[in-house]
């Protein structure tokens, strides 16, 4: 039976099935409920969620409805024709949605992939704005676009949520896209992006375009393309392909290459893998925040206290307030993580001589214990801690260094955890044995004109990335017994 797809304007479909446990917490339920309730996403946010349910359909379903309905947005992902029915609006909001959606019940779920209409880049850290100028250049509005991501957060994770029992395939894959191509045909969307995704879902959706991609950059540079080309990027050859694009960032590893890659008894196991002027470096880094009055703890779950919320929410819209911006999440937001999701919560404080909070950094991370015992992989899932949320009341010297990454290494430590996600960004975090890795985004322009040059320049991108990782792989602190071996792969 062919799967099919719906466009839904609410998380209704959750109820529907039992779901696996996603990868990690930003993918949680508890935490798209939180996102939702506290206005984070949503049309005020300009982060318009919709939802791309991919179904299998029931004898009922075939019969009573099908892409014969005008009002209905679904389809066969199968059918050619699918989009035949819509027209092309400048907007789309969730009441259009929810009205499209009929007999919801009779439809088997298999997957849902969530999909944003946005009119801006906000809260996303893989950057387009070159492709918007050039949209601009020729007169032609970049806006809106689709974006599948977990909003504000820069984190490699799974983007489809699954039902138990399925596994990722290019069907639902090829569903899902369906899905969205029909999307931006309704709302007029110039592009859809896909960030972060893990590198299993960028091989997946990238397996059947990779030769047409390459041939459409090559095009762009060779205006007498072979014929090989020319046929494979003539209109009968392809609609739109999904391209690729690679960035870096840095993930520590809690494993001793000496020890038989076991994991660290502890914070001095791992500087003693560092150089020695590095361990210097970091040893003196602690003794600076100490020598200021300054000590830190760490708090889980319910330890937390409404006080230690608050606390933190000062220090973390001094972050934005410095910069002259807005947080875009809201205090509710964390207090509704505290209530839904204590589990997955780590707050590292800094205290003054007085005992007064004058920094805090948040932490999620992944609880084994979690993960659906259906699931057959989930003994073999890697757990790691993801650096989120920090701020400071104040200037103080190397306190950012010991409440975001030392801190947090103690702690990975402690539990046992396989890797540290700091979050975006940094050669700071490289210098103190954070290993650059690569990261992977998926995208489709759906104007043909623009394809050749956007091509083009995410093959260009890959290259100067893979280039980077290289030249930062070379300058980790590491001693020569413990350096990991560059994977141009990872």
């Amino acid at each position: 039976m062919s799967l099919q797809y719906a466009l839904v304007g609410d998380m209704s479909w959750q109820d529907r099935a039992k779901w696996q446990t996603p990868d990690t917490p930003f993918m949680s339920f508890a935490f798209w409920q939180a996102l939702h309730a506290t206005d984070a996403i949503g049309e005020q946010a300009g982060w318009l969620p919709i939802f791309v349910l991919v179904y299998r359909a029931g004898t009922a379903a075939d019969s009573n409805s099908g892409t014969d309905n005008p009002d209905a947005s679904r389809s066969d992902a199968n059918n050619s024709d699918a989009n035949k029915n819509h027209t092309n609006n400048s907007q789309l909001n969730s009441q259009d949605v929810d009205k499209a959606i009929i007999d919801e019940s009779l439809m088997q779920p298999v997957a849902v992939m969530p999909v944003f209409v946005k009119g801006h880049h906000q809260g996303e850290f893989v950057f387009d704005y070159a492709w918007a100028e050039a949209y601009a250049r020729y007169g032609i509005d970049y806006y809106p676009r689709l974006v599948t991501s977990s909003p504000y957060t820069p984190i490699t994770g799974q983007r489809l949520w699954l039902v138990e029992g399925e596994t990722l395939n290019t069907q639902i894959i090829e569903a899902a896209m369906a899905g969205v191509d029909d999307l931006a045909q309704q709302v007029g969307a110039s592009s859809w992006h896909g960030l972060f995704v893990t590198p299993e879902l960028a091989a997946l959706a990238a397996s059947t375009d990779n030769q047409i991609a390459e041939a459409l950059a090559n095009s762009h540079n060779d205006s007498h393309a072979s014929d090989e080309n020319a046929e494979l990027i003539s209109p009968n050859a392809f609609t739109t392909p999904i391209l690729e694009r690679q960035g870096c960032q840095f993930l520590w590893q809690n494993k001793s290459l000496l020890d038989n890659e076991q994991p660290f008894a502890d914070f001095d196991g791992f500087i003693m893998t560092l150089t020695a002027k590095k361990r210097k470096t970091i040893r003196a880094e602690r003794r600076k925040v100490a020598a200021q009055g300054i000590t830190c703890v760490r708090k889980c779950g319910d330890a937390i206290t409404d006080q230690d919320w608050k606390a933190f929410y000062h220090c973390y819209v001094m972050t934005y307030a410095v910069r002259g911006q807005q947080p875009y999440l809201s205090v509710d937001f964390f207090m509704q993580l505290a209530a839904s999701m204590p589990e997955h919560l780590m707050l590292a404080q800094a205290l003054d001589s007085a005992g007064e909070i004058i920094a805090s950094s948040l932490f999620l991370y992944d609880v084994p214990d979690v993960f659906s015992s259906d699931d057959s992989s989930a003994d073999n899932r890697a757990t790691t801690l993801y650096g989120r949320y920090w701020g400071a009341l104040g200037e103080y010297d190397s306190l950012h260094f010991e409440l975001c990454y030392y801190q947090g290494i103690e702690f990975a430590i402690e539990q046992g955890l396989n890797y540290f996600d700091p979050g975006t960004q940094g050669e700071h975090k490289l210098i103190r044995g954070f290993i650059p890795t690569k990261t992977h985004s998926l995208h489709r322009i759906f104007d043909s004109r623009f394809i050749p040059a956007i091509a083009n320049f995410c093959k260009e991108d890959r290259s100067r990335m893979a280039q980077y990782r290289q030249q930062a792989h070379e300058a980790l602190p590491f001693n020569n017994d413990n350096m990991p071996i560059f994977d141009s792969n990872a």
